[in-house]
Formats: structure tokens, C-alpha cells, sequence
């Protein structure tokens, strides 16, 4: 039977069903036996065994502490500050009782740790045992905690507080295309986690201060209670019982007590960190034994007092002389690291080489994108300087290939020592498309119409959508956040501004080199639809033409299978590129009105009058199809009502879309394109029927 047995395996998957059953089982039941140790006896020897396991644990939860680089690191510690609560206090409920009915056989009765607290740290005498456990209680219980549980109130607050700002700056990133959906979704994570975090320190510290008052009733029950069952029951001396039982009262508090302030003082230094990705002994070393000038003039003022008369002179001096000798070591490491860095710049200059003459290799080719820095910028696009903006540029191409379907140009970054300290422009095709200032290692507050208040700064405009926004030092940033502002870094305002005009000039990127390569990669998986089209119907030029009309109007071509079919069908009658824009429009007409009205059953746009739409009808077919017979008085009022009708659109929370019959769409589309880039016009044949449509204002209706 036992061969048979051995020879069973579990599968993998009933294996970790097992581990994951036994770990969510500990916790259960831990929390049974800290009940079971109030109400059952337990011997000496498992008080000893459960009080060294409180030591050990509050040891590793300060350890913990001091290496957490953040306090999400280390999520679970209001709950084993609240387990280990629970645990002290069952420890002295037991430890009560065994005191209570064995105490009159020695100081040992309690088990040894308790005897050894008894005799080792306080030698013995149950006054400097009182006086030591009243100093450790109040410096727990008036310092540490409460400084803990104050700071802990205050992080809960203002990171509550703070959320609406940071949910902001995570959605701006995300629209940026600096983050993915998974990454904003694990920082909103983040940002609600932090808020919990700090409000259960918040709740958790209370227990720590209930419990420093437990500790001094229990320990004044048991010197009282011991007085009373030594003389009552057990016919001993006065003097004998007031040895023992406070001997033991007192041993029993110290082992409680000590743990307890090691995990205060580890929840201490848990809520008072500031976010950094350093742990905090590196960040301490680094910053206050950083400046030699401060290690010097210590070492003065130590090495003055060991002068004095009546002072302990060797203990002084010495202690100046190793800080003298540590500030003279750091110094000389600073300036060794720094003449290693000037070293490059006092080489000796090459000698020039003799001119050459020119050659076609000095034309150098226009870059298609191109980013240029001041000098104050170059950090940000350095790698070994940790610039982040290269990593960023890197997930705005990707973004944008994902969404708008084919791959931007690569942006050549180079600095430009004309540009101001702080400026950056950013050109297309050599021409300047762009520019702005960003000052590295401050922060942009940008007022998204719901801030309160104003921040102290240089006052100016965000490059990428002309909101007001302030320039703001890094300190003021969790201060900014919660007064409603988003704030980004000046990496994330430069990425943003170059990810808004890639998108607003997509068809000036789209070149017959990227059209090749889009049908290249629709040709791996329909090769005969490809190849039956290009450049047996239509020209790759027509289909480059096509596409780009379609990217001027903010239309996506990620579905290309849908417009190389379409394109198949209708090139037989037609090769105008215009028409075939038309006709492909009408076969993307659902994905269209998708991009414009996410998730939207009903379709709330703006439409012409009727007068106005005859005689644009009338005006178009005079001019012969271009649109040139419309007069510029009735342009002007068309271009004046249809600004109007969008702002009241807008106001309402609704994307400005004009309606109107097929034949007007794209005269209407290129008038009013330049002076209301936002408005989006359709044509009726465009909406899919299963949509409904409710018009919310008439462009060209005569007033009153």
C-alpha cells in the first residue's frame, strides 16, 4: 500500500493549489492561536520559545524597513504591526498567568527570557527595572508612536488629496503616448494603494499606543496581583513576594516593551521616508556625510571643546580627528573625480587637416523629423546621463503606429547651440513645425480648467494645446497636484508637443516609402489583393494621394484591407484621387464615426440650413466641382456660425461635427479646416444606419 501510495504524483496544477491553499491558511491560523494563548495555559518553555520569536520578528520588520526603497514595498506592514500587537498582548495574558501561579518557585517560573530581562538588563533591582520600563513606555508610547501615527494622518490626507492630480498626469502620459494602457493601469493602482497604505498606518498606529498603556496595567496587575497571591496563598515574606513578583512583572514588560518600540520605530521610519529609489541608510550616508566643509568646521567646534578644561579632552579630540580625517579623504575623492572628467577637455587639440575639396558627400539629406535642444536639454536625451526622453519618443512612434496605422519617420535628436539654454524646436522636412522652452528638473503645473489657486513660478502656456500652466520647482509638485493642476516633467512636456504634431501633420509623413511598406505588409497575408491593385489599377502615387486626404481629416488607416478593396472596386471609373477619397470614407464610415462618438448610440451634430445647403449646392455646380463661385461674404458667414455653433458644442461636452450631403463634405472640409481644425465634417452616406442622429444647432439659420 505504501509503494502504491509514493508512486502517486499531483499534477502541477493541484500542487500549487495546495501551496496557495496552505498560504492563505497562515493567516487564519495564526490569529487562532493568539486567541488560544489568552485562554490556555502554556509551560515555560513555549513562552520562551513564542517570546524569542517576537524579538526575531520585530528584528526582520525593522530590517525590512530600513531597505524598503517605498512604502509600497512593503504593503503588508499594518497588518503585522496590528498581528505583532495582537501578539505581545497574548504573550502577557500568558505570561500573566504563569507569574501569577508559579511565581512563588523563583524568578525562572516565567521561563528564562523573562528571568534573563530580569536579571541581565536590569541587574537585578526591580527600582531600575520600574524606572528603565516607565523611560522605554513613555519614549514608545509620547515619541515614537505618536510621531508615527501623526505622520501616517497627515501622508493619508494629502495623498488622498493628491489623487485627482496624479490620476491626471497618468491619463496625460497615457494620451502622450509615453505609457501604455497596462502601465496606467498598474500606476492608478499605485496611486489608490498609496492612500489605503497610509490610512491603515494611520488606524494600525492606534493599536501601537493602546498597547504601550496595556503594557503598564499589565505590569501594575502583576506586581499587585503577585504581592497578593504570594502573601494570601503561598505564606510568603513581604519582602521575598515584592522581590519575585516585581522581578518578574518587570521582565515580563522589558520583553514586551523592547519589541514594541523596534516596530514602532520601524513603522516611524516606514511613513517618514520621502519617495526615493535609494533605501534609507544609502540615503542617509549620502546626504549627510556628503560636504566636506561641514565634516571641517564639526571637526573645529569638537576639537574646541576638547580644549577646554574639565572635559573629557581624549574622547573630544579623537572624535575631530576622524572627522578632520574623513573630510580630507572626501575631498580628495571629489577633486580626483573631478579632474578625471576635465581631463578630455586639457588634451591637446589634433592638428587640422589639410581642407579637402567638396564632393556630393557633403550634401547631407533633410531628416524627415527632427528634435533640436539647447545645451540645458542635452541630459534629457543622453543615455549615459539617464535621459528619459529617447525611451519616450520611442513609445509615442510605436502609439502612433498602433492607432493611426503606419510607422512616423525616426526623430533625429541633435543640440543646437544657437537655440536658447532651455529651448527646443522641432521641424519637419528641415522646417520648423514647432518650439518651446523647457527647463530640466522643474515641473510644468498645467491648469486643465478645474485648478484652485496659483503657483508660485514662471507663469506661461503648455506648447502642445495652449492651456495656461505655471514652471514650478520640484517641491511644489505634491502641492500642485492637489490643487487640481496636472504636472509633468519637462521630458513629458517636450514628448507631448512632438506627439501632438506628428499626429497634426500625419499626412506630411506619409511618403511613397511608407506606403511601400504598408503594402509590403499587407501583401504577408494578402498577396494576390496587393498585387492586383498596385500598380495594375492604381498608381502608387493615387493610392499615396488617397491615403493622405484620408490622415489630413484625422482619419485613421489602420484598415487598410477595407481601403485597397474599395479601391479595387471603384478604380475601374474613376482614378481622381478626391473621389476615391470619397468612396473609401463611405467604407470606413463606421470606424470614422467610432474615432468621433466612442461607445455613442445617438450622434449629436451640427447641420446646415436648408437655404444655405442650396446655395452651396447651386454655388458648387457654377464653379464646376472646385467650390471657387462661393462668395466671400457668404464665406465669412459660414465660417463665423460655424465657430459659433462649435464653441456651444464644445461648452456642452460634445465633439464638434458638422453633417452635411455628400457633394459639399470636402469643400466644406477643406474651407473650414484651417480656421477650426477641430471641427470634423461627415457626409449622410458615412453614417451607419444603426446610428441616430440629433441635431443640436443649424449653421446658416437666420436668427430671431
Amino acid at each position: 500500500m505504501n509503494s502504491f501510495m509514493s508512486n502517486i504524483r499531483l499534477p502541477a496544477w493541484m500542487s500549487g493549489m495546495n501551496g496557495a491553499a496552505s498560504k492563505s491558511l497562515a493567516a487564519p491560523i495564526l490569529i487562532i492561536m493568539l486567541l488560544a494563548m489568552m485562554v490556555l495555559p502554556l509551560p515555560a518553555f513555549v513562552l520562551d520559545l513564542f517570546f524569542s520569536f517576537n524579538i526575531a520578528l520585530a528584528i526582520i520588520v525593522l530590517l525590512t524597513s530600513l531597505y524598503t526603497v517605498k512604502p509600497l514595498d512593503f504593503m503588508a506592514f499594518p497588518t503585522i504591526l496590528l498581528v505583532s500587537t495582537m501578539l505581545r498582548l497574548s504573550l502577557n495574558v500568558a505570561s500573566t498567568r504563569v507569574v501569577l501561579t508559579e511565581g512563588h518557585t523563583g524568578a525562572d517560573a516565567a521561563g528564562k527570557v523573562i528571568e534573563a530581562f530580569g536579571h541581565f538588563l536590569i541587574g537585578g533591582n526591580y527600582t531600575v527595572g520600574i524606572v528603565v520600563f516607565i523611560i522605554l513606555t513613555i519614549i514608545n508610547f509620547t515619541v515614537v508612536t505618536k510621531g508615527a501615527g501623526r505622520i501616517a494622518e497627515v501622508g493619508a490626507r494629502f495623498a488622498l488629496d493628491a489623487m485627482p492630480g496624479k490620476q491626471m498626469a497618468i491619463d496625460a502620459d497615457l494620451n502622450a503616448g509615453l505609457i501604455g494602457e497596462a502601465d496606467a493601469r498598474k500606476r492608478r493602482s499605485e496611486v489608490a494603494q498609496e492612500a489605503e497604505f497610509y490610512g491603515a498606518m494611520d488606524g494600525a498606529s492606534k493599536y501601537v499606543r493602546g498597547d504601550a498603556v496595556a503594557g503598564i496595567l499589565v505590569t501594575v496587575i502583576n506586581v499587585v496581583g503577585g504581592l497578593l497571591v504570594g502573601l494570601l496563598q503561598h505564606d510568603m515574606g513581604f519582602a521575598d513576594a515584592l522581590k519575585n513578583y516585581t522581578l518578574l512583572a518587570i521582565g515580563d514588560g522589558l520583553v514586551a516593551q523592547i519589541p514594541s518600540l523596534v516596530i514602532s520605530t520601524a513603522a516611524g521610519i516606514v511613513v517618514s521616508r520621502v519617495a526615493s529609489d535609494q533605501d534609507i541608510g544609502t540615503q542617509v550616508v549620502g546626504q549627510l556625510f556628503a560636504k566636506p566643509q561641514v565634516m571641517y568646521i564639526t571637526a573645529a567646534i569638537i576639537g574646541g571643546m576638547g580644549l577646554i578644561p574639565g572635559m573629557p579632552n581624549l574622547v573630544f579630540l579623537l572624535l575631530a580627528g576622524i572627522l578632520a580625517g574623513s573630510a580630507y579623504l572626501m575631498s580628495r575623492k571629489t577633486k580626483a573625480a573631478a579632474e578625471a572628467g576635465a581631463a578630455p577637455e586639457e588634451a591637446p587639440a589634433a592638428p587640422v587637416p589639410e581642407q579637402e575639396e567638396a564632393s556630393w558627400q557633403d550634401i547631407m539629406p533633410v531628416d524627415t523629423l527632427g528634435l533640436e535642444v539647447g545645451y540645458r536639454l542635452i541630459p534629457l536625451v543622453d543615455k549615459t546621463q539617464g535621459g528619459e526622453l529617447l525611451k519616450r519618443i520611442k513609445g509615442i512612434r510605436k502609439k502612433f503606429a498602433q492607432e493611426v496605422g503606419f510607422l512616423a519617420p525616426p526623430v533625429h535628436i541633435r543640440d543646437n547651440l544657437e537655440l536658447k539654454p532651455s529651448a527646443y524646436r522641432i521641424t519637419l522636412k528641415g522646417v520648423e513645425v514647432g518650439n518651446g522652452e523647457a527647463f530640466n528638473g522643474q515641473f510644468l503645473a498645467i491648469n486643465p480648467g478645474m485648478a484652485s489657486g496659483t503657483l508660485p513660478g514662471l507663469v506661461t502656456t503648455d506648447p502642445a494645446f495652449g492651456l495656461p500652466a505655471t514652471w514650478i520647482d520640484a517641491a511644489m509638485r505634491d502641492q500642485a497636484q492637489t490643487m487640481g493642476y496636472t504636472v509633468v516633467d519637462a521630458g513629458t512636456v517636450v514628448a507631448t508637443h512632438l506627439n501632438h504634431l506628428i499626429t497634426t501633420h500625419a499626412s506630411e509623413l506619409l511618403g511613397r516609402a511608407e506606403v511601400q511598406s504598408l503594402l509590403d505588409h499587407l501583401g504577408k497575408d494578402a498577396p494576390k489583393l496587393v498585387e492586383d491593385l498596385v500598380p495594375k489599377m492604381v498608381s502608387l502615387s493615387t493610392l499615396q494621394k488617397v491615403l493622405q486626404n484620408l490622415l489630413a481629416e484625422g482619419v485613421h488607416i489602420r484598415d487598410m484591407r477595407s481601403v485597397i478593396e474599395t479601391l479595387a472596386e471603384h478604380a475601374v471609373h474613376t482614378q481622381d484621387p478626391n473621389e476615391l477619397t470619397a468612396l473609401v470614407r463611405i467604407a470606413l464610415g463606421r470606424a470614422i464615426v467610432q474615432q468621433l462618438f466612442p461607445g455613442a448610440g445617438e450622434l449629436s451634430v451640427m447641420t446646415l440650413d436648408n437655404r444655405l445647403e442650396r446655395l452651396l449646392m447651386q454655388a458648387l455646380a457654377a464653379s464646376g466641382g472646385d467650390g471657387a463661385g462661393i462668395e466671400p461674404g457668404l464665406a465669412d458667414t459660414i465660417a463665423q456660425q460655424a465657430q459659433q455653433a462649435s464653441a456651444q458644442q464644445e461648452a456642452l461636452g460634445l465633439t464638434p461635427v458638422l453633417l452635411v450631403p455628400g457633394p459639399l463634405r470636402a469643400l466644406l472640409s477643406r474651407f473650414l479646416r484651417r480656421a477650426l481644425p477641430q471641427l470634423k465634417v461627415l457626409s449622410h452616406a458615412e453614417i451607419p444606419e444603426t446610428k441616430t442622429i440629433r441635431v443640436t444647432a443649424l449653421v446658416g439659420a437666420q436668427p430671431g
